[in-house]
């Protein structure tokens, strides 16, 4: 199994590593049967996360026809206090991954934390191998912009926005329209699926203080721990990348794996994984 962990500029470290320690012991514990790679939406480039400036490197382009799994973390920094209508657009309406992408290969239709006219604000053009301006805040991101918190660091949701302005929402979507494909996401990156349009009607969680957010997007927000709708596996918070992962390797490897991967971590997974299965319960 290939599993390919999303960067982008903002991201959550732990959203990240620890789906990777979790694929990556798994690769171990079944002699192979599992290869994980860090990608972005551009390419192999250095990839500053929203805590403390931490860079990560994408070794290879996302590519959505691999199979396998795509796991999109959620973006690290000061929560902000945008409201749900303006961090999915005027009135509330996500914008369509299914309109044509522009000549940029970007989603069109940003969300109104992004910028005028649905354009990111401006920043300087990245360095040598991807890497952040030497403009950029401590966090690796613009100062000054919209949605700016605590000394110019960007807000959650304007960082989770910006991704709208990129290659990824369409890159996204090719995947989940990939019948050999599932995307999962911890913590925020449902909202990342969510801002592009891509979870109407669809059962997902996030971190608890996005719930309210997801849910204006049109999706179905679900507050559980790990909720797993086929093709569609989403964690909530940002410790959840472990459950996640383990869930994951348990379903697509098998239990005996996942269970000598948690020995290794000595780490049991938590809570009940909600699917929508089963008969829905009464009030109690």
């Amino acid at each position: 199994m290939h599993v390919q962990i999303v960067l982008f500029d903002g991201f959550d470290p732990l959203d990240v590593i620890a789906p990777f320690e979790v694929f990556h012991a798994g690769g171990t514990a079944s002699g192979g049967g599992v290869e994980v790679a860090l990608v972005s939406a551009e390419g192999p480039r250095d990839v500053v996360s929203g805590t403390g400036g931490l860079t990560l490197r994408a070794t290879a382009a996302l590519d959505p026809a691999r199979g396998g799994l795509v796991v999109v973390p959620g973006a690290s920094g000061p929560v902000g206090a945008e409201s749900a209508a303006e961090a999915v657009g005027v009135g509330g309406a996500a914008p369509s991954t299914a309109e044509a992408a522009d000549e940029d290969g970007a989603a069109p239709g940003v969300a109104a934390v992004v910028g005028v006219d649905g354009r990111a604000p401006e920043t300087p053009a990245a360095g040598e191998g991807g890497a952040a301006p030497e403009t950029a805040g401590a966090n690796g991101v613009g100062e000054g912009a919209a949605g700016a918190g605590v000394e110019g660091e960007a807000t959650i949701p304007v960082l989770l926005g910006r991704t709208l302005s990129t290659k990824l929402p369409a890159l996204l979507a090719a995947a989940m329209a990939d019948a050999g494909t599932t995307v999962a996401c911890v913590c925020g990156g449902s909202l990342v699926l969510a801002l592009a349009g891509l979870l109407e009607g669809r059962p997902a969680t996030t971190h608890h203080l996005g719930l309210d957010l997801l849910d204006a997007t049109g999706a179905r927000a679900v507050r559980a721990r790990v909720v797993d709708d086929g093709d569609l596996v989403t964690g909530a918070g940002v410790t959840s990348g472990l459950d996640l992962g383990l869930y994951l390797l348990e379903r697509e490897v098998g239990p005996q794996v996942a269970h000598a991967v948690e020995g290794m971590f000595a780490y049991e997974r938590r809570g009940t994984v909600w699917r929508p299965v089963g008969p829905a319960p009464t009030a109690f």
